[in-house]
């Protein structure tokens, strides 16, 4: 999408009274929920940069800490595979479905899942993925992509929610949040219990024990690990922490910084298939970790803190972008803060790189993030770069135009040039309020009274009070 097309998706918003005060009001509660956890700042800032360190120490040995996680995995009795692309871990989810003859797939809420477009291309060979957390239910009956990476179906009002379910579903219609929650479960209930494997996403790898960390408010991630004979867990190469005595403070932040909990409902961890013998277990459990261009981003210094990212959404929760024009309008997987931030990297300047000119650098997304990341430094990195050459991808990620270059070209020239500076100060100071505006100009003076140019320069002024004396 280019930033035409993001422009479009802000005005369409922006004109969205009703998803604005919506937004405001959720949004409100998920900060005043943080706010309420973490009411001692000298012990909150003491956690932040102890979870920051311990992410830091694995970033910056993450091969080795993988190569780890694989052996323990592997003794474990899970089927570990690695992916380069997304396209790649689709594939392998594809392989693994066949080798059990399988075509229904039960899924927990899994954001890596969204970034590989895994239900379309799953869809598109003949297998049936289903949905099982609410929200990512209810988007999927509307075939919209989540518009917030903590809860996917945020902009959705409970009679938008009945109506998918009447025409999806054929239940009679109502807005009741109550008889909506129990036909979901009942619908969903039976995909559980015929699911002949099951995706969930992974929160933290645990590399010392070979331990995949799911959090959940639902338990349908725990269903979807443990009652399908095949589990299939999808991880990017980031999401893992060296030891157990690590998960602890990861798990409080991760889940304190997102929906103000002090612990999910649902806290599962899975080491491997079940035991011999035992009734209960997925056969088969496999672990995908996905790369995806995280390993291009880890070659850099300053951008691979990306990679410290736990996922929380607490930067969108307080980004005042996110609050006006909400999830959609950024038509990317990881929108606000986070997407900013990452998408352009993932995907190259040239795909994503709108989304870096998407921030105000107010710095309030540094501010509460739990692992301590300087979003605003690397987005002001990100736009240095997409103006220079190409970030992280090669070959991909320069946004500078011919307009745009003519035009700094020419304000270049006229700031080195006192006659050709004079002139153009002393014309706009006599025509700047009745110009008309254009291009990005027009955008910034539709809802903004225009500067007015000084009559006299500095150096006037200066020659002015020389004479004077």
């Amino acid at each position: 999408m280019g930033n035409d097309h993001f422009t479009a998706n802000v005005k369409k918003a922006l004109s969205n009274k009703a998803q604005r005060g919506h937004l405001e009001f959720v949004m409100g509660n998920f900060r005043r929920g943080r706010a309420s956890l973490f009411t001692d700042s000298d012990k909150t800032e003491a956690m932040r940069e102890c979870i920051r360190d311990i992410k830091q120490r694995v970033v910056g040995r993450l091969p080795d800490v993988l190569e780890r996680l694989e052996k323990e995995c592997t003794a474990n009795g899970v089927q570990v595979h690695w992916a380069e692309t997304g396209e790649e871990a689709s594939a392998i989810v594809l392989k693994i479905m066949q080798s059990v003859n399988g075509r229904t797939l039960v899924k927990s809420k899994s954001m890596v899942t969204e970034e590989i477009h895994l239900n379309d291309y799953l869809e598109k060979h003949d297998c049936v993925p289903m949905e099982t957390d609410l929200g990512e239910f209810i988007i999927q009956l509307r075939k919209e992509p989540p518009f917030h990476i903590i809860a996917p179906a945020l902009h959705v009002t409970k009679e938008q929610v009945g109506e998918a379910f009447t025409d999806n579903l054929g239940t009679e219609y109502t807005s009741d949040p109550d008889i909506l929650q129990a036909e979901a479960r009942k619908y969903l209930r039976e995909r559980f219990r015929t699911a002949d494997v099951g995706v969930t996403g992974v929160n933290f790898a645990v590399a010392e024990t070979g331990t995949i960390s799911v959090v959940e408010n639902e338990g349908n991630a725990r269903m979807c690990a443990s009652v399908p004979k095949v589990h299939i867990a999808i991880t990017g190469i980031e999401k893992v922490v060296e030891r157990m005595v690590d998960l602890p403070l990861a798990l409080r932040m991760l889940v304190g910084s997102a929906t103000g909990q002090r612990i999910s409902t649902y806290f599962n961890m899975v080491s491997g298939p079940r035991s011999e013998g035992h009734p209960e277990g997925p056969e088969q459990v496999h672990l995908v970790l996905l790369d995806n261009g995280r390993s291009n981003i880890h070659k850099d210094p300053e951008l691979r803190q990306s990679l410290q990212c736990l996922r929380c959404g607490a930067c969108i929760n307080h980004c005042p972008i996110f609050k006006r024009i909400g999830g959609h309008a950024y038509d990317a997987t990881y929108p606000g803060p986070i997407g900013t931030m990452i998408m352009p990297q993932l995907n190259g300047l040239d795909k994503h790189g709108y989304m870096a000119a998407a921030s105000s650098l107010c710095g309030a997304c540094s501010e509460v993030c739990p692992v301590m990341i300087p979003i605003p430094d690397i987005v002001r990195r990100l736009r240095v770069e997409g103006v220079d050459k190409a970030g992280v991808v090669q070959g991909h990620g320069t946004n500078r135009t011919f307009n745009e270059t003519a035009a700094w070209s020419f304000w270049a020239k006229v700031m080195t040039s006192g006659g050709l500076r004079s002139m153009t100060r002393k014309t706009f100071a006599h025509t700047g309020q009745v110009m008309p505006a254009w291009g990005p100009l027009k955008a910034w003076t539709d809802s903004r009274v225009r500067p007015e140019f000084a009559s006299k320069g500095m150096l006037d002024l200066l020659k002015e009070e020389d004479n004077g004396k």
